[in-house]
């Protein structure tokens, strides 16, 4: 039968589990009655059985009121010797019983010990015979009447230890695996960003190569049919290019593991001429300076500076309104500085109110931000957009620190 849903079980398992104690405390109350003070055997007496009822009825109440049936069930252990009955761990069994259920409940574990000390005190007195000389039967009975209890006691208290660690390890259990599902749930958060930032560069740039070229060729279709056909021949290749990186960039999402080895090189400032001889095929001209000395980056610091290269002069060529851009790397000593600027009228969503605002510069300032640099983004005051990001470069190393100082 399972259980009720809070850790208890249900009342009809207790019920039943309640009569099997009852009835057990019965029967060794009534076995306890069976040896008499002369250590022979009989058949219980009425007071054996006045005791067994009166102990065993108020013994259902320890969960409710332990203390009050600890203290019921000793003053029927006190009565046992006076009754002429013998005082034996069996006859007191109910207040055993009682003691254990106490020190389980207790508030504290000084009440615990108080309550059953003082029950094993008070059986302890009645076990010591009332007249005649202490023999050796009594005196080990004494110590059994005086251990009874306290070993009751410990019973509990160990019990009770114990459901408390266990307690404790499933809330740490329940704890840590909140934990875990708030971090996976994190990285999910994060991985499904980074997917979103990387599509989003992706796509944007190959559309707006592609929405540029398909321009020229509808404006120069009756008046200049060769160039017509050459913006068409790069709207082609630039199609297919868009549609390999993005089968690509599926395939690798669909992996079930880690691929064994990317499908391409991760795209870097390497690639910085032949992605702006895309824009250049678009119609956007775009310089490019570098001042100081060029070292390797990392490859997250390589990528960023590409994507936010690649965004800018996307931005330059949807927003902007000019057909020329400048790129300039400028290599210090621990940082590059990457500045797309233009002539236009900005950036934005200036040219097409109607739009909702992109996620372009949203998502060059998370990828500078990820590898420990900054980026802002603003108009000129001279007119047109700046892009400028500071990305950190590693530790130079002696040979270049010096060319670079000597640039």
């Amino acid at each position: 039968m399972p259980d009720t849903g809070n850790g208890t079980p249900p009342p009809r398992r207790t019920g039943r589990r309640e009569a099997a104690v009852t009835a057990a405390a019965f029967v060794l109350c009534l076995l306890g009655g069976v040896v008499q003070v002369d250590d022979t055997l009989s058949a219980p007496s009425a007071a054996a059985y006045a005791v067994a009822v009166v102990s065993c009825a108020v013994l259902p109440l320890r969960h409710r009121a332990p203390l009050a049936a600890l203290a019921a069930t000793t003053a029927c252990g006190a009565l046992v010797q006076p009754l002429g009955l013998l005082l034996s761990p069996l006859i007191v069994a109910p207040a055993l019983i009682s003691a254990y259920s106490y020190a389980l409940a207790a508030r504290t574990e000084r009440h615990a010990a108080g309550a059953v000390s003082l029950a094993s005190a008070v059986l302890l007195a009645s076990s010591v015979p009332l007249s005649g000389d202490l023999s050796w039967q009594d005196a080990s009975r004494v110590v059994t009447m005086a251990a009874s209890p306290l070993v009751a006691g410990l019973l509990g208290h160990s019990v009770r230890n114990r459901r408390a660690y266990l307690a404790a390890v499933e809330e740490r259990a329940r704890r840590a695996e909140k934990s875990r599902e708030s971090e996976a749930r994190r990285r999910v958060a994060e991985e499904r960003v980074r997917i979103a930032r990387e599509l989003h560069d992706l796509v944007a740039h190959q559309i707006t190569l592609a929405n540029a070229q398909a321009t020229v060729a509808a404006h120069l279709f009756d008046v200049r049919p060769e160039q017509t056909r050459k913006s068409l021949g790069e709207l082609v290749a630039t199609t297919a290019d868009a549609l390999d990186d993005l089968r690509a960039t599926v395939g690798l999402l669909r992996q079930s593991g880690d691929a064994a080895a990317p499908a391409e090189p991760t795209p870097g400032l390497s690639r910085l001429p032949t992605l702006v001889d895309s824009f250049r095929r678009a119609g956007l001209e775009v310089s490019v300076h570098e001042e100081g000395t060029a070292r390797p980056l990392p490859p997250g610091v390589d990528l960023t500076a590409y994507r936010i290269v690649q965004e800018a002069l996307t931005n330059v060529t949807k927003h902007a309104g000019t057909r020329s851009a400048r790129v300039r790397l400028a290599w210090g000593r621990d940082r590059v500085t990457v500045t797309v600027a233009d002539d236009g009228g900005g950036a934005g969503t200036a040219a097409a109110p109607d739009r909702p605002p992109g996620y372009g510069l949203i998502g060059m300032r998370e990828r500078a931000t990820a590898v420990g640099g900054r980026l802002s983004a603003g108009g000129r005051p001279e007119g047109g957009f700046l892009v400028r990001a500071e990305l950190p470069l590693p530790p130079a190393r002696t040979g270049d620190a010096a060319a670079g100082d000597a640039a």
